[in-house]
């Protein structure tokens, strides 16, 4: 019997390992499509993907010549990778602070918007801009200052 589930054991272990092995490094599930069929939902799924942790359809929302500026006593600037993979790091975190959205400027294929997180000691202001690429609504840009 111990013969038996040793060998059922081995057997397990070795189809498994198959299965991993024939998915390949690196495999993936099915990526989530995010619906950012208007500017109002891109705008809401960046403020999710920033402000709540939320991480399905991070590449989505990004708009392949993507720039982040950080106007600090040392200015930065990330590119759509760096941010990306930075937000996927925070999965599922959500900032202890309040959101509110106001749109400066919109038209037909171009959005502005001025995110505001107020955190106890200090504020976040976030201009945005949006862009309709072809049937979607992408993040192109976004300017973070401090106070």
């Amino acid at each position: 019997m111990k013969a038996l589930v040793k060998t059922f054991t081995a057997a397990l272990m070795a189809v498994s390992t198959f299965a991993m092995a024939a998915e390949g490094p690196g495999a993936k599930v099915t990526k989530t499509n995010v619906n950012l069929s208007t500017a109002d939902f891109a705008l809401d799924h960046y403020v999710a993907v920033t402000t709540e942790g939320e991480s399905a359809g991070v590449e989505q929302l990004f708009a392949e010549d993507f720039s982040q500026k950080i106007q600090t006593s040392n200015a930065q600037s990330n590119s759509r990778n760096e941010v990306v993979k930075s937000l996927k790091k925070q999965k599922g975190e959500k900032l202890n602070c309040a959101v509110s959205t106001d749109i400066i400027e919109e038209s037909a294929d171009y959005m502005v918007a001025k995110v505001t997180l107020k955190f106890e000691n200090f504020t976040k202001t976030d201009l945005v801009t949006l862009e309709r690429v072809g049937n979607d609504w992408k993040v192109s840009k976004s300017i973070n200052s401090y106070k």
